[in-house]
């Protein structure tokens, strides 16, 4: 049975859905990388302040960061919005999607917040696909108080949940010696060679690999004429693994490949991690149930439990995940046979499914806060921290 604040939802949203979709395909319009995200953090924070909202900038130390508050109540939600693009694809991760619904969801519960009894915080969260903004966000405190947390994020299929995985990106670089290739080889030592055996060590390591683990990158720089012996190299890999301590316990493996490379030639190597690794996301089941009934409500098929397992990432909001109760469910914008990270994808980011998408991604964020708000059960249950407590103590973390 709809409730009152049910029924208001459904009013605001048919007065700012134009909006929204307009919002999305601005954003769209304009991809911008990681720490980049200029014109879109300030599009999106522009939007808030016109609605209400009291909007601090260039949080935590990064330009394109921003907390948005509406609202006095004691409990704090906190719903995230990413706006980051990926190189040459542009938004073939469906950011635009994921920035416009969590605006709208924002939107929709600003003028109920005091009857709610909530805060809400729109966070803005610089460099998802790559440094982590939530994490520097997490780390500076400003997700201290936020009692739950949510975002919604575009795919194929419908999915209460994304199979996440931790991720740890490595920098490396190896640095030789250069000589003339036909001349004076043996005066050389050949960098991109410590690079392929370091690849052949991953790929025969790759044997051995459980499912959920995966080593993937790319060379950036690897010489600079076919004349002359390469003597720096470098690249960029991804190693993720089911947990993080899953994790740690492969990272050593796999650095072990490159020093192999480095013992086999001479060459000296250097590892980097240009950003903090990415935590497995922990889906607060209750609230993940909630929003089944939500989006089924409102016509949308959610893929059988246990589906999940066919869309694996790695998203800072796991972090978040860890110390906040949290849910990242997937919405299905009717993309195939194009999948994430596709040209196609980009384009499908702005068509009819992703609009209904953003649509019905923030009703059902905000249905679900007022869901948790109003619920004396699970209101003293989320209010105060009790669950992210719990959470804690189930982590075995006091982080």
């Amino acid at each position: 049975m709809p409730t009152d604040f049910d029924v208001q939802l459904e009013k605001s949203l048919d007065a700012i859905m134009f909006e929204l979709v307009e919002l999305s395909h601005d954003i769209h319009a304009h991809p911008e990388l990681a720490f980049q995200e200029h014109y879109s953090s300030q599009v999106l924070a522009n939007y808030l302040a016109s609605h209400g909202f009291s909007v601090q900038r260039n949080v935590a130390g990064m330009e394109t960061a921003f907390v948005a508050s509406a609202g006095s109540g004691e409990m704090h939600i906190g719903i995230c919005a990413e706006y980051d693009a990926l190189p040459d694809v542009g938004h073939a991760c469906g950011h635009n999607i994921i920035a416009a619904a969590a605006i709208g969801a924002g939107t929709l519960l600003a003028p109920l917040a005091n009857a709610l009894g909530i805060t809400v915080r729109v966070f803005g969260t610089p460099a998802e696909e790559g440094g982590g903004g939530k994490i520097l966000m997490l780390d500076d405190g400003l997700f201290e108080d936020i009692d739950a947390a949510m975002m919604v994020h575009p795919a194929p299929a419908e999915l209460d949940r994304m199979a996440s995985v931790a991720a740890q990106h490595l920098e490396i670089s190896y640095v030789g010696k250069e000589a003339h290739a036909a001349a004076f080889p043996n005066l050389g030592i050949n960098a991109l060679d410590a690079m392929t055996i370091a690849q052949v060590a991953i790929g025969l390591l790759r044997q051995s690999l459980l499912p959920d683990e995966m080593i993937h990158g790319i060379i950036k720089h690897g010489g600079d004429a076919p004349n002359i012996i390469p003597a720096h190299v470098s690249a960029h890999y991804i190693v993720r693994a089911d947990t993080l301590g899953k994790l740690e316990k492969l990272l050593p493996r796999v650095k072990a490949c490159f020093e192999a490379g480095a013992v086999a030639t001479g060459a000296t190597l250097t590892f980097g991690s240009p950003y903090p690794p990415y935590s497995e996301i922990v889906t607060d089941e209750t609230m993940a149930t909630i929003w089944r009934s939500i989006v089924e409500s409102r016509g949308r098929t959610l893929m059988p439990p246990g589906s999940a397992d066919l869309l694996r990432a790695s998203t800072d909001m796991g972090n978040v995940s860890r110390v906040v109760p949290s849910i990242h469910p997937i919405m299905g914008i009717e993309s195939l046979p194009a999948v994430n990270h596709q040209p196609e994808f980009t384009a499908a980011a702005i068509g009819a499914g992703a609009d209904r998408a953003v649509i019905d991604g923030a009703f059902s964020m905000a249905a679900l806060t007022v869901k948790i708000a109003t619920d004396a059960t699970l209101r003293e249950r989320y209010l105060g921290g009790k669950q992210r407590t719990k959470l804690r103590e189930s982590l075995g973390t006091n982080k």
